[in-house]
């Protein structure tokens, strides 16, 4: 089963993703906690939010950075695996193709098709970004347009898909609807 867990910032998208993948599974059942977000030359306040995120993992989750989506979950097929989140995968490929005019078409691809291959419980967790205004630069602009429609791809790929606003999940493609 995929599921795809959409929210915008401190929306409680990655905290109920964690307790999804944690009740379809036995209660000690090893999960892998992809973590697609940068590390290296964060600010104290990134660090934070890091550190909230891996204080909240059970000791029997293992932890993976990286920014390889189709590579890990390749690599390891038959892990349920959490992966938090989309963005800051997004992100990574735009740094490597370029946020003016690199085709990301390839990553997204492969990512995709990674996705569809899985064998095992899946939950993506992804920002929601077409709420808000207009991003006032360019680079903003994209990410926001090549997340959306990452999102949208991703979203006909899982079986479900819950926007989290204020920490309550809402049903946008229930499981069984197809």
């Amino acid at each position: 089963m995929r599921t795809l867990v959409l929210g915008g910032i401190k929306s409680g998208k990655s905290q109920w993703a964690e307790a999804a993948i944690a009740e379809a599974l036995e209660p000690v059942e090893p999960v892998r906690y992809l973590a697609t977000g940068s590390v290296a030359e964060a600010d104290a306040g990134w660090l934070e939010r890091i550190a909230e995120h891996r204080a909240r993992r059970p000791e029997h989750w293992s932890t993976v950075e990286s920014d390889d989506i189709a590579a890990q979950l390749r690599e390891s097929p038959s892990v349920p695996t959490l992966v938090d989140d989309v963005g800051g995968w997004l992100a990574a490929v735009l740094d490597r193709r370029g946020w003016e005019d690199g085709s990301i078409l390839a990553d997204v691809d492969e990512m995709l098709a990674a996705v569809a291959a899985f064998g095992s419980p899946l939950v993506l967790v992804s920002p929601e970004v077409g709420l808000s205004v207009v991003p006032a630069s360019a680079s903003g602009r994209r990410f926001a347009d090549e997340l959306g429609t990452v999102n949208q791809r991703l979203a006909d790929l899982c079986d479900r898909v819950v926007l989290v606003v204020a920490g309550q999940p809402v049903q946008i493609k229930p499981l069984g609807s197809g």
